[in-house]
């Protein structure tokens, strides 16, 4: 039995108005776009739809929009990227405005990356032991085994180090359709170390009320969220009081039917709908 009704993308077109679209597993995996994701963005513009890519990702939105447009994507098919990186820039930048002194900040990312840290004023360190406060914005876990994560991060944790993730997924999409451990692991095992963790992004509020104040005074029944994980889209468009359609691609694409309702029961979570790929 289905965990929710199976729909198609040109059915929620004619019953919503604006989409919160997740990127990876939705949109584009690690090996570049899905088949018909560009088409169905531009047709839902020309259906007169709103849409915002809502995407677990520490970068900026306009880094990730770029990401898009080298894949194949249209910019004019989607009218805001909106990533947890852009939430956490905001807060984190109104809370330490002003402050004195330099932060020194570690960051745990991927291919290098210290957008935040440098948008922020921190200086960035590699030692855990010298870091003020640290940043989880993405995984390599692919390579890098948790162990040496939980090892380099430990003198960090065990002085109570503030860490902010700022991608909470827990599994990453790897080339060739794997997954390994994501940002949100690595988060988890600084928690698991005694480090206290702040955490943005879905399915966390913010990123929610961040993206709904993009759509000005829109009534939340005419938006509806499109994901592949329960974990974080599903789970986080019901805390936000959302609809939400489960696609079937993605992280969840190798798992059967009849194992997704003990995932949404662990979520406290199920999809408004299911689809079986974002195509029209």
């Amino acid at each position: 039995m289905s965990i929710a009704p199976h729909t198609t993308l040109a059915a929620l077109a004619d019953r919503y108005d604006a989409f919160f679209v997740d990127q990876f597993g939705v949109l584009r995996d690690d090996d570049g776009a899905y088949p018909g994701a560009n088409a169905a963005l531009l047709r839902l513009k020309a259906l007169g739809k709103t849409t915002v890519i809502l995407s677990n990702s520490g970068r900026s939105g306009a880094y990730n929009g770029d990401r898009l447009i080298k894949l194949g994507f249209d910019r004019s098919g989607f009218d805001h990227f909106l990533t947890s990186g852009d939430v956490a820039h905001h807060i984190l930048a109104e809370e330490t405005a002003g402050k004195a002194g330099i932060t020194r900040c570690l960051t745990i990312s991927s291919g290098g990356d210290r957008n935040l840290a440098e948008r922020l004023g921190f200086e960035s360190v590699e030692d855990a032991a010298l870091a003020d406060i640290v940043i989880i914005s993405g995984s390599e876990a692919e390579r890098i085994p948790l162990s040496a994560y939980r090892d380099r991060l430990r003198p960090a944790a065990e002085r109570g180090i503030p860490c902010y993730c700022t991608n909470p997924d827990r599994h990453k999409l790897v080339k060739g359709g794997g997954t390994a451990p994501g940002a949100g692991s690595i988060a988890l095992a600084y928690e698991a170390l005694g480090g206290p963790v702040r955490w943005f992004g879905k399915p966390h509020p913010a990123i929610y009320r961040k993206a709904q104040s993009l759509l000005g005074n829109m009534e939340a029944d005419r938006i509806v969220c499109v994901g592949d994980s329960i974990e974080h889209d599903i789970a986080g468009a019901a805390g936000a009081g959302l609809a939400s359609c489960l696609v079937r691609t993605g992280i969840l694409a190798s798992t059967p039917e009849s194992a997704l309702a003990p995932i949404c029961e662990t979520h406290g979570a199920r999809p408004d709908f299911v689809i079986a790929r974002f195509t029209i």
